[in-house]
């Protein structure tokens, strides 16, 4: 009943999206994704992770067959793209065969399976598929924020960030110092987040096809959560970041042209009047939230995942700061985010108590206090960065240290390893 629930609930919020979109002009996320039955997908690494994801409930033999499918799949595509001369002048020219497989799973999950069986399956069709619409559903937030919210308030943030030495500023110029290859590096990690977050979930899902049952929390509810909670967030205090509001990408709408070269000055900020395409995608920085989450989930597995973990947070914080994506303030709130939305999930899981209560409403407060600061005290955060910064800087430690304080209390304890009783010995 619980998972009938929330596919109901998330087929209102896809055909509510889809509505807006229409409204504005845009195909939404179902004819979007619907569309890459047939056209070139924009993305067919995420196809290919979503039907990974979708995996973790198939026995080996099956996923043999699902894999041999989905890339016969693909080449019978190639042949016809080729054959009538279809050039793919956009997104990736495969990806299809993994789409369809992950439609024919649902398809056999309702003709030919029933009762547990048939439900494990949707399950793992479910979670495929809300990879995959979840990008899609992003690029239709981004859209309404972008028509809905004329005016934004790079202003406040860019005044605000003296407090914390204008970070984006720096690790641009560090980032442009690098040249191309830097560049590149950085923007293949900043992309492929998606992937990234596949490779942690199929590590806490690799007992599923044995075990025949999900466990309680895993990366994905975090990920869906942080995705439908930040394009709120996006609404009440719109920011299109520095590249925009102050470099070249931003045109004539840009207040100047001075990243990464020169910080802005510090004056009186105002609301800015900005384009109806940049997407107001900056407060709190999402990208920061997600790598946040996979580094977290990623502690429990082996040594590798975690050092891949620690990796991929420290590329994307390099990433969203040096290609101009987003203020330091955006961070730390991203960071701060993240946690609040761990804790209450893990809070959810478990049962909720005093501890996780306590967690949930302070990391809360700290990330309402920021925007509260970023929106009205701004001036007075630049103009004394001494005091500030260290603020903001302790106040997002404090989260970080009452999270992990937390949840370690959580943890089962491992029981005493038992000492075998003396035994008297014969004479």
């Amino acid at each position: 009943m619980l998972w009938a629930a929330a596919a109901v609930v998330t087929l209102g919020f896809l055909i509510a999206l889809e509505i807006a979109a229409r409204h504005y002009g845009m195909p939404g996320p179902i004819v979007a994704q619907a569309q890459e039955v047939i056209i070139a997908p924009k993305s067919g690494f995420l196809l290919y992770a979503s039907m990974a994801l979708m995996m973790v409930v198939l026995t080996w033999k099956e996923r043999l067959i699902a894999a041999g499918a989905a890339i016969g799949i693909d080449l019978i595509f190639l042949l016809v793209r080729w054959a009538t001369d279809t050039k793919v002048t956009e997104g990736h020219p495969f990806g299809n065969g993994a789409l369809w497989v992950i439609l024919g799973c649902a398809v056999i999950a309702v003709t030919r399976r029933t009762g547990q069986e048939r439900a494990l399956l949707l399950k793992g069709v479910g979670l495929g598929l809300l990879l995959v619409t979840g990008r899609k559903t992003g690029d239709a937030w981004l859209l309404i924020t972008s028509k809905a919210r004329p005016t934004v308030l790079d202003q406040y943030v860019a005044t605000a960030d003296h407090a914390l030495g204008n970070p984006s500023w720096l690790v641009g110029r560090i980032v442009t110092a690098t040249g191309s290859i830097g560049a590149h590096f950085l923007d293949a990690v900043y992309t492929q987040l998606p992937v990234a977050a596949v490779a942690v979930t199929v590590y806490q899902l690799r007992k599923v096809a044995v075990e025949r049952r999900f466990p309680g929390h895993h990366l994905v509810r975090t990920f869906l959560v942080i995705g439908l909670l930040g394009p709120a967030i996006y609404m009440i205090f719109p920011v299109v970041g520095p590249i925009f509001a102050y470099g070249a990408d931003g045109g004539h709408w840009a207040l100047a042209n001075l990243w990464p070269d020169t910080p802005p000055p510090i004056g009186t900020p105002h609301h800015m009047t900005f384009d109806e395409i940049t997407p107001r995608n900056c407060m709190p920085s999402l990208h920061t939230a997600w790598a946040t989450a996979i580094f977290i989930h990623s502690r429990k597995g082996p040594r590798i995942l975690q050092f891949a973990g620690a990796f991929w947070l420290v590329a994307t914080l390099g990433a969203t700061l040096g290609f101009g994506y987003h203020y330091g303030a955006d961070i730390i709130a991203g960071v701060v985010f993240t946690l609040t939305i761990e804790a209450a999930l893990r809070s959810l899981d478990r049962g909720w108590d005093r501890s996780g209560i306590q967690l949930v409403a302070y990391g809360t407060a700290v990330f309402a206090a920021f925007l509260v600061s970023y929106r009205y005290l701004p001036v007075e955060m630049a103009e004394h960065p001494w005091v500030f910064g260290p603020l903001l800087i302790l106040a997002t430690a404090s989260v970080i240290y009452g999270y992990v304080r937390t949840t370690r209390l959580w943890e089962p304890k491992a029981a005493p390893a038992q000492q075998p009783e003396p035994q008297p010995e014969l004479v």
